[in-house]
């Protein structure tokens, strides 16, 4: 599959590069899919590439998955989990994030994402966000979803499953319309909630859903 680049930066091997010199072997990309979504889970991606310059290769036509078409993630979903050393995605639940917010939630599916890896991390390479309360060592880098070819990789798994998820769910909802949306605040998704209300996963802690669910307290 050919994927349009004009104007978009190609992510790249320099930072596992550097790590697979210094001796790291099992480098691990990481980024999130749904943070910003009113419904559903928050998912994040684990790639571990193999240690050989020639990955880039086989890998050409993966970017930030915001940067691709649905049908263009679908592909190079299958690309990567073909050609990686290792992967995994970690989940964490509407509940989990109203609980602990967006932050800590974010790190637990994060966690859930290593620990489902078929063999312990060594280095992580992460989008912006750090997991302070990991022992291993780890980066994390600006717009690392568009410099680094394993955190792209990551966001393709993130953002496929979880669409995959919503999809599913769909079926259990179908008056949301999840499945088009997947979740996110759009025109349609929140007049279905002013109609419907709020359902088992949707984010209460979200507006508008914080402020309906006021509403429906004082009522």
């Amino acid at each position: 599959m050919r994927t349009k680049t004009v104007g978009i930066i190609q992510p790249d091997l320099q930072f596992e590069l550097d790590l697979w010199v210094q001796g790291f072997q099992r480098v691990v990309g990481l980024d999130e899919a749904g943070r910003g979504a009113l419904a559903g889970p928050l998912a994040v991606g684990a790639v571990c590439l193999p240690p050989d310059p020639l990955i880039a290769t086989h890998l050409s036509g993966v970017r930030d998955s915001k940067q691709l078409t649905p049908a263009e993630r679908a592909y190079w979903a299958e690309v990567i989990k073909a050609h990686a050393q290792g992967w995994a995605v970690g989940l964490a639940s509407n509940e989990e994030i109203d609980h602990l917010g967006i932050a800590e939630a974010t790190r637990l599916a994060a966690q859930r994402a290593i620990s489902a890896l078929p063999w312990g991390a060594q280095h992580l390479l992460l989008d912006y966000f750090r997991l302070p309360q990991c022992h291993l060592p780890q980066k994390a880098l600006i717009k690392g979803d568009q410099r680094c070819l394993s955190i792209a990789a990551a966001s393709i798994l993130a953002k496929t499953e979880r669409d995959r998820w919503m999809t599913q769910i769909d079926r259990v909802y179908p008056q949301y319309g999840f499945a088009a949306h997947k979740g996110y605040a759009t025109a349609a998704h929140l007049e279905r909630i002013q109609r419907w209300g709020a359902c088992p996963i949707h984010r209460r802690s979200f507006a508008p859903l914080c402020n309906l669910k006021e509403r429906e307290e004082s009522v």
